[in-house]
Order: C-alpha cells, then sequence, then structure tokens
C-alpha cells in the first residue's frame, strides 16, 4: 500500500536514484525521511505487485475485477484530490485510506479521504505501512490504533490493515531473520486485536511472504489475507491461506489509487466490516 509519488521507467534511473540517496545518507548521517521517495525493488517473482507501484511496463492493462466480486480502492496522500462521487459511479464500493506509516508518520489526507469516501457511501478503512526496523509491532499498532486506524462493531468500518511488503528505504526483509519476522508481525496482530476486538487484515505479496517469513503458515488462522498481484489472475497465495478476502489487481484504472476487489458480494462486504 506505500504510495511512491512518481516511479522512473528505466531501471538505469532507478539505480542512479538509489545510489545518490544512499550516499547522501552517508555523508550527513541522516536517515532516510519515513516518506521519501525512494525507489523499490523489482519484484522477485516478477508480478510487479505493490500498493501503488508497479515495476512491471507503464501500459500493461490491469486485472477486471472477477464476476461477483465488489470493486474498491485504496488511497493515500499521493492521491491528494479525490472525486469520491466519479469513484462511486465508476463502480467502488469501498475504499481503504492510508493512516500510518512505521511510528512516527500520520497522513495528513487521511481524515479527508475518509470522510469523501463515506460521503458517497463507500464502506470504508484504515491501513497502516509497517516499518519493522523502526520500532515494534506493539508500537506500530498501538500508534496505527491511536490515529484513526481502530475498528469497532456496529461502525461500519472494514477491519484495520497492516500493509507489510518489500522494504522501499532499504534491506527487503527489514534486516530481520523469518523468525524475527513472524514475532514482529505477530507482536503488531496480537496488540490491534487486544485493543479493538479484531485481527487486521495483512497486506502482502506471496513472494516477499513467502521469503521474509519463511512461509509461515500461522496467520492465516486469525488474519484476513490482502493479496497485491498486478496480473489476469490472482496465482498463488502466501502459506497457509486456502483464500483471499481481497485482491489488488491494479494500480491504474478507473479508481482513483489501486485497483482492488473484495471476494464476495456487497452483503458479504458489509457483513465483513461487522
Amino acid at each position: 500500500m506505500f504510495r511512491h509519488p512518481g516511479r522512473p521507467r528505466r531501471a538505469a534511473r532507478r539505480r542512479t536514484a538509489v545510489v545518490l540517496l544512499t550516499a547522501v545518507a552517508a555523508l550527513t548521517g541522516a536517515a532516510l525521511p519515513a516518506q521519501a521517495a525512494a525507489p523499490r525493488p523489482d519484484p522477485h517473482d516478477g508480478t510487479g505487485a505493490w500498493m501503488g507501484y508497479s515495476a512491471g511496463p507503464a501500459d500493461r492493462a490491469p486485472a477486471q475485477v472477477p464476476a461477483g466480486a465488489v470493486a474498491g480502492t485504496d488511497v493515500s496522500g499521493h492521491q491528494p484530490q479525490i472525486d469520491w462521487a466519479r469513484a462511486w459511479a465508476d463502480g467502488a464500493r469501498f475504499a481503504y485510506v492510508k493512516a500510518t506509516e512505521g511510528s512516527g508518520f500520520r497522513s495528513d489526507t487521511f481524515a479527508g479521504q475518509t470522510q469523501g469516501a463515506a460521503g458517497v457511501g463507500m464502506v470504508r478503512g484504515a491501513y497502516h505501512f509497517a516499518l519493522p526496523d523502526r520500532s515494534t509491532g506493539a508500537q506500530q499498532a498501538h500508534f496505527f490504533v491511536d490515529s484513526g486506524g481502530g475498528w469497532a462493531p456496529g461502525t461500519g468500518t472494514l477491519p484495520g490493515v497492516l500493509d507489510i511488503e518489500h522494504n522501499p528505504y532499504g534491506d527487503t526483509c527489514y534486516g530481520l531473520d523469518p523468525v524475527a519476522m513472524s514475532h514482529w508481525i505477530a507482536d503488531f496482530s496480537s496488540t490491534y486485536q487486544a485493543r479493538t476486538g479484531r485481527f487486521p487484515m495483512i497486506y502482502t505479496t506471496t513472494s516477499w511472504w513467502n521469503q521474509c517469513t519463511g512461509g509461515n503458515p500461522d496467520f492465516a488462522v486469525n488474519n484476513p489475507l490482502w493479496i497485491a498481484r498486478y496480473a489476469p489472475e490472482i496465482g498463488p497465495l502466501p502459506a497457509g491461506w486456502g483464500y483471499h478476502s481481497i485482491w489488488q489487481h491494479g494500480d491504474s484504472g478507473p479508481m482513483p489509487g489501486g485497483q482492488d476487489a473484495f471476494n464476495g458480494d456487497f452483503n458479504q462486504l458489509l457483513a465483513f466490516a461487522g
């Protein structure tokens, strides 16, 4: 769900930007800012799937919303002006909005985008972009809930989402081995559940999950899956999950942000929101 403000079309330009950012950080001793426009690595499975970013051909058409599924979108500060009425007319019935990143960044467009989606009748929810190398899972879960990412029954909101994927600022797995990464995710998940009464949905890619958690199947027991893959078909799911709740099938199309599909009809979407 990370929102990249612009993507270079040539690999050489991506590599040049990485070198420059790294050199500046090394000379000044400063860390890359939480929202730095850092180029993203190519995906290991060739799917080109990240929230709001595609490493594949820029003109590749996104997959169509599967028959019987409900269309939706995910947005952040990189879509500051959204025509929500048009998004509704184009078929979007739910929207996920970026609330937080790490343990220090709050999106200043979160409140307005959430209100805009609700104003046209969309079911809405919030997501958190994880930075497991910055602070503990519990700290980031508390920060997310305290910043608008909570959930309560009867409010018509979707469960909060842990966006855990390729690191845009450095090592793909944030310097954690599969055991440490699994502990971090469990720490976030259990803390969110303790605060809200519900486990968060997990947004990820199959390649990242199987690499960085070592193919840990345990989270499929409690955490709904939001799978990212920009291709005509959804492909293999991460270890443990037998089905998905949401499929992000593209980063461009009729919707204002990510192109998403809920795996069910509208009544099932409302039930999922609780």
